[in-house]
């Protein structure tokens, strides 16, 4: 008969990541059939094809390169998905979850390593170290349910690298304790190093993010910048002497602001670590794993027991404890003790520590049985911690659907129309909508390319057809649906508003190329746009974006007095809030006292992680006011109104030329709400259907402040 054993391990390259590749494909499909969490057919597939399994693949330099960077990827999404006001409104409670996180299992595992197994001191200590230490294994898992934002997750996320941190430190302190010379001076100088490097990605990276992203908009540029950044704060980490996940998980919070959650870098990104670096790393976790031992009888067992049952028990004790403390439901406490009771790569790494140190009589602090303990644990863990997970995020789905939201798809009519025209503003303005629009809905956008009825027509329909592919692709890279249309018009307006009509839709995107140069007040508005605003009733938003959305800092909204009185005071202001929240910028409402007190009520009530202030502004007139406290890198809003509705005053008539005159090079967005009732598509003697761009009173003011030279 043939033997088969010949040809494993499998050695040559092309079969290897073959083999790598179905077992990605296939271990969700098997999984999905058991109902257990994918992860765990990951962690078990590795078993099963490593050299303590059926011995099919090798673990060579492959599972080591993209292992830890698995691992970087992990960490690093996890802080790229946090919830960044969240997590400064909880640094307190994040701080004492990760003590207790830490505290509790050291001390339960330091104990019962020297009773139960009877290690000395040192290897006690270390064993504490690393069960106090955990991995976010199971972080994936909240991301296919979508709940990267909710606090529990939050504190485990800071929680983790807080007792991540302080087992690491543990574990350099018991080397430095092994090493000639290892004092005060060890001390002084690992905090000095651990300032500069904190110090330096803190200035270093959000000013060379910035930079990047406003120069370059090529989409794999962009990705392998942020790549670079994430590998150089690892490496710079592990130069000052801790663990590289420590650099990954610092630079994805300090890039936070700048990859929005809804980006297509953002999906670039996850697809990316979800598809090939975080499969890769829990394979790779499979392969050390040795379940033969545990049939082999000895003391491998009670370790295994003993380390599983004390670090565990110490883990969720602290997650129980901690929910209890600030008062959450039971199921975040499920949560916080999923995530948090996983052991992997960084177990592995102190227990290699642990294998290299050598004591005073010349022995290794720990042994084989330790790490093979070690090692069987890990598994152990990742499927407890799996299973919780899993369960957690199921339970505090079905919690939260019980809750009253503003996003019922019910009472939302959403549906987005975006007319674009020049191939250069087109992307940002999907990139706006996208921004804007509600996740939870799921519903598609809408974009048209309108063109004249004339002899250039089939030309312009052939550009119109390639501006929509392209922009479609750009949504497509954010799983969002979009639905195109080339129409054929002899009046933009005119077709613009019918396509409204056609698509149902809710409001209007629309570019707001007139004003990029200055001009006329009279041209401020465009070809067709004032005949758009006066011929519907329904929220229409003029964007005027100067860099990419994601590198606005701030955004700053004027709003009209009475503005709560109009019918769409609520969706320009839900829009906004969204915008800022995906965008983790400040808002700042300027406005009535009166106005300003709905906008508060409704941000506290529906999103109170956006941060928002509130500066009073009693009149329209003071608008150009606000010219000297808009930079460059802000995003100015105007809520406007139509003549002849409650919020509407005679001073926005002068809007075109104060934002000519005070607001040329901003970063700008212009409002008009919803209106009540609907245009009327026949001329009559209440509403004609044809409306001048001038009033004869603007035509006056003009002439009167040319004659005067004011």
């Amino acid at each position: 008969m043939m033997n088969l054993s010949q040809y494993f391990p499998i050695t040559d390259p092309t079969l290897t990541f073959l083999v790598v590749l179905l077992i990605i494909l296939s271990a969700p499909i098997i999984m999905g059939k058991l109902r257990i969490p994918h992860i765990i057919g990951m962690v078990l597939a590795g078993v099963l094809i490593g050299k303590y399994g059926l011995n099919i693949l090798e673990r060579d330099a492959s599972f080591e390169l993209f292992g830890k960077v698995g691992l970087y990827y992990i960490m690093f999404l996890a802080a790229l998905e946090m919830d960044m006001e969240g997590l400064r409104k909880n640094i307190p409670r994040m701080t004492v979850f990760g003590l207790l996180s830490f505290l509790i299992p050291f001390i339960l595992t330091y104990f019962t390593s020297i009773w139960l197994l009877h290690y000395s001191h040192e290897a006690s200590f270390l064993l504490g170290a690393l069960m106090a230490s955990n991995t976010l294994i199971a972080y994936p898992i909240v991301g296919r349910y979508g709940l990267q934002r909710k606090p529990s997750v939050t504190l485990s996320v800071g929680g983790s690298m807080l007792a991540l941190l302080l087992a690491l430190t543990c574990l350099a302190a018991l080397v430095a304790a092994h090493k000639s010379g290892g004092g005060i001076a060890f001390w002084v100088w690992f905090f000095t190093k651990f300032t500069i490097f904190t110090v330096v990605l803190l200035l270093a990276i959000p000013r060379l993010t910035r930079w990047f992203l406003r120069s370059y908009s090529d989409a794999v540029m962009q990705f392998i910048f942020v790549m670079c950044m994430l590998f150089m704060s690892a490496a710079f980490s592990e130069a000052v002497g801790l663990e590289g996940i420590v650099g990954a998980f610092l630079a994805g919070l300090i890039m936070n602001r700048y990859i929005p959650h809804v980006s297509p870098l953002m999906n670039r990104l996850e697809f990316t670590g979800n598809a090939i670096f975080i499969p890769y790393f829990l394979i790779g976790v499979g392969m050390l794993i040795n379940l033969r031992l545990l049939f082999q009888g000895g003391g491998i067992i009670w370790v295994v027991l003993a380390m599983v049952f004390f670090g565990t028990v110490g883990k969720a004790l602290a997650a129980y404890a901690a929910s209890f403390l600030f008062r959450m439901p039971l199921s975040s406490g499920h949560m916080m003790f999923g995530l948090t009771s996983a052991h992997a790569a960084g177990a592995i790494a102190i227990v290699m520590v642990g294998m290299q140190t050598e004591t005073a009589l010349g022995q290794y602090l720990i042994g084989d049985d330790v790490l093979n303990g070690v090692i069987i644990m890990i598994l152990f863990t990742c499927i407890i911690s799996t299973l919780v997970t899993e369960a957690a995020a199921q339970q505090i789905i079905i919690r939260d659907k019980d809750m009253a939201s503003e996003d019922d798809a019910q009472t939302d009519d959403e549906r987005m129309l975006i007319p674009v025209k020049y191939p250069q503003y087109a992307p940002e303005l999907i990139n706006l909508a996208i921004l804007m629009r509600n996740q939870k809905l799921n519903r598609g956008l809408v974009a048209i390319n309108v063109v004249y009825d004339d002899t250039n027509m089939r030309q312009n329909q052939e550009l119109g057809i390639q501006l929509l592919e392209q922009i479609t692709q750009q949504a497509a890279a954010t799983d969002v649906r979009m639905q195109t249309q080339v129409r054929i018009a002899a009046n933009i307006a005119n077709g613009i508003k019918h396509a409204f009509k056609e698509f149902r839709a809710s409001e209007i995107l629309i570019g707001l190329h007139g004003a990029a140069g200055g001009g006329s007040p009279a041209r401020f508005w465009g070809q067709f746009h004032q005949s758009l605003f006066n011929g519907l009733n329904r929220q229409i938003i003029m964007a005027r974006l100067r860099q990419p959305l994601n590198t606005i800092r701030r955004i700053q909204v004027a709003v009209p007095s009475k503005a709560q009185f109009e019918p769409g005071f609520y969706r320009w202001l839900e829009r906004l809030a969204r915008l800022a929240g995906n965008l983790d910028c400040r808002i700042l409402f300027h406005g009535r006292s009166d106005t300003l007190a709905f906008v508060n009520e409704y941000m506290r009530n529906r999103h109170p992680s956006v941060r928002a202030e509130y500066h009073a502004m009693p009149h329209w007139n003071e608008l150009p006011r606000l010219a000297s406290t808009i930079a460059d890198d802000h995003l100015f809003v105007v809520v406007t109104a139509r003549k002849g509705t409650v919020s509407y005053k005679t001073a926005m008539d002068r809007l075109p030329d104060e934002l000519i005159r005070f607001f040329s090079g901003t970063n700008m967005m212009i409002i008009f709400p919803d209106q009540f009732g609907d245009a009327m598509d026949e001329m009559t003697f209440a509403q004609p259907q044809h409306t001048e761009k001038d009033s004869i009173y603007g035509t006056l003011r003009k002439w009167i402040r040319k004659v005067l030279k004011i």
